[in-house]
């Protein structure tokens, strides 16, 4: 079966195969680069825009943006290839890495750098064979991966090494000497070249080769060529170059024999294939003379020194000089962090210096380290960081010494002022984290589930593959219920000693916090939810979003939560649940009540104005005026004010369970009932269903009659809107019963409405169309009169008074445009398609329904699209196009299993008749 492969190598192309398949213009190729350069990782939807339009983005961008998603998303549908989710912030490709060019290169530059020269050229021709062209070709201006020219040169350099030590000599003079003559400045190819002339034999060629350079470097950089570069011309000026690639001691010192300071390895590392590729890749940059400086940050407990120390033993060859470890004790609970100096000492003793000739000063230890290591090859770990400041003095000066550090803060500082690589360690993936905890414990069925109890934290998994090993009592059913409960997974992860659990790994990152980033770390702990952005902070903090993003970033700085996309913090699983402990041991009972009150406001103040984008608001609240303007997200259209709730879905439902559990009821159901509106453009049956009945509960405890009325018909919108049995007739009842003696007449018009068309659905078309025209009379603005004049259109569809339907939905068309409201207005153009088809103006019917979905899937209403698929689907049957009809239903098939699996069988019906 033919695969489907990206390219980016080249022109960005999807190929079915080897087959080019087309895709569209420049945005939709830069959509599916900036995809397929992160697979399975989310891409922001702000960090797409920024990358295809740069600064100055059009107003339509996310429309444009949801629309292309759209498009790739059918043509890999057709395709049976790789897939595209949302995955709130943004969106996230669902491919095999190896599938596309880019990852396959990494892969054959990697496995290069551990195989037999012979091997390592045939991978690396294989690599750059890849390339097709200038990278990204056909993608926007504003879209740039300059790693991806990084890369080439690195596979480049890389297989030019392996074809020098085959002997390739003479090949190679052809190959560089147009890339020198290009470009004089590319000290390593110029270096490569010298070689390949001295052992073909033309060595006065190697020696005008760097006068040349020479002359180039000094006319554009004013600076001699670089170290290695000098050494070379040295070693064929005295015609001694070796035919292996050996770097000498600098110059005046003696021969050293090879240092190795590296403590002992795990036994086996559990996966780490990407970051072990990474730091590969980072060598090969410092084998060629770039100066290489690794940061290797993450949360405690994550594993950092374990990988790097791992990959420094599987590396170590590659630096025959010699390896220099030293542990910073940045984080060291017990112990102050290590002083420069110190350090310092250590390596110079590493080095072979007497006790007595290590300098007094700082500064001339500093030269004197520098001066022993330039120009030899070497691997210097520094690990457990606190500070740049720590690191700086510590950095080598030689271009192919390589030097990783790990801490549990970013140390940014290293980026800015020596351009330092960064990589922040995440947590395993789930099988790798099982084979961590199956190398200590053995295999057990519940070892998955124990894995996730973790959070697929390395030091968690560790903790409880020895708190399994080290009794044959312990059961895995037991320590899985022991962790299944959230107040004592903590101190079931932790073993005899009082600093081997995760809960004092965590405690000395907090406590190393400065006071006012501190302070926004503890109310973190009041706030329900998975994430948090600037916004709810400063909300409950009481400062300024610009604050609060700056509050936030510092902790993410310090790897205590991570900003996975632009404003979205989510703490690792086991972070949340040492925070709450944090906020209930040390905030007051006052102080979390404050904090959980700020927080229900800002949601209800900012759900409030985002529903407003959304669609037309039916019930009476308003909290507009809760919040000051400046503390709410500006959402200033129908896509903001979406993906807003798409984003903090799962936030609105941990603050409705905690207030609800606080005792908060009338905060509840008030806030059940403003998350509706998202619901019914965007329906979604069991969690519509749980937050519609909490919102009731909550009404009922309050003893609020018309808050349990909106509540009852927003049950009675979700029965209706699923086909649920009774659609819905009891929960409108039970609605009017309670409204029957309220004053708001908004309130007993939507009753009416939803009386209507439960009755409708129900087939008692009379009384339902009674009903209806009641609301159509009544109803006190355009709003509600333009839902009544689309309910009433279909009870007459029902009825079988087609004309009369037509007219009304036609009316009620006229509003939902007038209002904007792009929900209802994709409901109406399908209620027309389904009347225009019903009279055989098959036409119009497929005009309406067009209409509709491009509407639909620019605005991304998947439920809806799915339903219009099928009205398609219907269409296309009556027009005689048996071909497109399938086509249409299958899409629909789709969609619905995803959204609307209990509906599905319906249209598997309709597909299967067309078969």
């Amino acid at each position: 079966m033919a695969q489907t492969r990206l390219q980016l190598l080249g022109p960005v192309q999807l190929f079915h195969g080897d087959e080019p398949v087309p895709i569209g213009g420049p945005g939709v190729r830069g959509l599916l680069a900036l995809l397929a350069l992160r697979p399975g990782k989310v891409v922001g939807l702000d960090e797409i825009i920024d990358a295809l339009w740069g600064h100055d983005p059009p107003a339509t961008a996310r429309t444009i943006v949801h629309g292309n998603v759209s498009h790739l998303r059918r043509i890999l549908r057709d395709l049976d290839g790789p897939r595209i989710l949302t995955t709130p912030p943004g969106y996230r490709l669902d491919v095999e890495p190896d599938l596309i060019d880019v990852h396959r290169a990494r892969t054959l530059l990697d496995r290069a750098s551990l195989a037999t020269p012979e091997a390592a050229a045939a991978l690396l021709a294989e690599a750059l064979a890849l390339w097709q062209g200038p990278a990204l070709g056909g993608v926007p201006d504003s879209l740039r991966a300059p790693e991806l020219e990084d890369l080439r040169l690195a596979v480049h350099g890389a297989r030019v090494d392996a074809d020098l030590e085959l002997g390739r000599h003479a090949e190679l003079i052809v190959e560089l000497s147009p890339i020198v003559r290009a470009d004089p400045l590319a000290e390593r190819t110029a270096g490569q070249l010298m070689r390949a002339l001295y052992h073909a034999g033309r060595r006065g060629d190697a020696l005008e080769l760097y006068r040349t350079v020479s002359r180039a470097t000094l006319r554009t950089l004013g600076v001699e060529p670089g170290a290695e570069l000098r050494w070379l011309h040295e070693r064929v000026l005295n015609d001694d170059l070796p035919a292996r690639d050996v770097v000498a001691p600098a110059a005046g010192a003696e021969p050293a024999k090879a240092i190795s300071q590296l403590p002992a390895a795990v036994p086996n590392l559990a996966g780490r294939a990407e970051e072990l590729a990474w730091l590969d890749a980072l060598v090969t940059r410092a084998e060629a003379g770039q100066t290489t400086i690794a940061v290797v940050s993450g949360t405690a407990g994550v594993g950092k020194s374990s990988l790097v120390v791992w990959w420094a033993h599987r590396v170590a060859p590659r630096f025959p000089d010699g390896v220099l470890f030293a542990s910073l004790r940045g984080f060291d609970p017990h112990h102050p962090p290590l002083e420069p100096a110190e350090l310092l000492t250590q390596f110079l003793l590493g080095l072979g210096v007497d006790t007595a000739k290590i300098p007094e000063l700082l500064h001339e230890r500093v030269a004197l380290y520098r001066s022993l290591i330039a120009g030899r090859r070497m691997l210097v770990l520094l690990d457990d960081a606190r500070t740049a400041e720590q690191v700086r003095p510590l950095l080598p000066p030689s271009a192919r010494t390589m030097t990783v550090v790990t801490s549990r803060s970013r140390l940014d500082g290293l980026a800015v002022s020596n351009a330092a690589k960064q990589r922040v360690l995440g947590t395993l993936a789930p099988d790798d984290a099982v084979a961590l905890i199956e190398e200590l414990a053995g295999p057990a069925s519940l070892n998955h589930a124990l894995a996730r109890l973790c959070g697929y934290l390395p030091l968690a998994l560790r903790i409880a593959g020895a708190r399994l090993s080290a009794s044959a009592q312990r059961t895995a059913e037991e320590l899985v219920d022991e962790l299944g409960n959230e107040r004592t997974r903590l101190a079931g992860l932790q073993v005899d000693g009082a600093d081997d659990s995760v809960r004092a790994a965590f405690d000395v990152s907090f406590r190393g916090l400065p006071g006012e980033v501190a302070q926004t770390f503890l109310q973190l702990g009041a706030v329900p939810g998975v994430m948090v952005g600037p916004h709810v902070m400063a909300a409950v903090a009481q400062i300024t979003v610009a604050e609060a993003r700056r509050r936030l970033r510092t902790l993410a700085a310090h790897n205590l939560i991570a900003e996975t996309e632009r404003d979205v913090f989510v703490p690792h699983d086991l972070v949340w649940l040492y925070l709450r402990e944090l906020a209930e041991q040390e905030l007051g009972d006052k102080e979390r009540d404050e904090a959980l009150g700020w927080t229900v406001r800002y949601y209800q103040a900012a759900a409030d104005r985002a529903r407003r984008r959304l669609g037309r608001v039916a019930d009476p609240l308003d909290f507009s005026d809760v919040l000051a303007d400046d503390v709410l997200p500006p959402l200033p259209g129908f896509a903001e004010a979406h993906d807003w709730f798409a984003a903090e879905w799962p936030n609105l439902l941990a603050v409705l369970d905690a207030a609800y559990t606080a005792g908060r009821h009338d905060d509840v159901w008030r806030l059940a009932r403003l998350a509706h509106t998202y619901r019914v453009a965007c329906p979604l049956l069991d969690e519509w269903m749980r937050m519609a009945d909490l919102g009731v509960a909550a009404a009922e405890a309050a003893g609020d009659v018309e808050g349990q009325c909106w509540l009852w018909l927003a049950r009675c919108e979700i029965a209706l809107t699923f086909e649920l049995p009774g659609s819905g007739l009891t929960d409108a009842e039970r609605a009017a019963e309670l409204s029957a003696a309220s004053a708001d007449q908004r309130l007993r018009t939507s009753v009416d409405l939803h009386l209507g068309r439960a009755l409708s659905r129900l087939g008692e078309h009379e009384r339902a169309i009674e009903r209806l025209a009641e609301a159509i009379a009544n109803a006190p603005d355009v709003t509600l009169r333009g839902q009544a004049l689309s309910s009433c259109a279909q009870a007459e569809k029902r009825a079988g008074r087609l004309a009369d339907a037509i007219a009304h939905q036609r009316a009620g068309l006229r509003i939902d445009r007038e209002l904007g409201d792009d929900v209802q207005v994709v409901v109406s153009l399908d209620k027309l398609a389904e009347l225009s088809l019903r009279i055989r103006d098959l036409e119009a019917a497929e005009r309406y329904v067009w209409e509709a979905i491009d509407l639909a899937i620019s605005r991304e209403f998947v439920a809806r699209e799915g339903t219009l698929r099928l009205t398609l689907g219907r269409v296309l049957r009556a027009r005689g196009d048996i071909d497109g009809a399938r086509e249409q239903l299958a899409l629909s098939v789709r969609i619905y299993e995803r959204v609307h699996p209990k509906l599905v069988g319906e249209v598997r019906t309709e597909l299967a008749d067309l078969q």
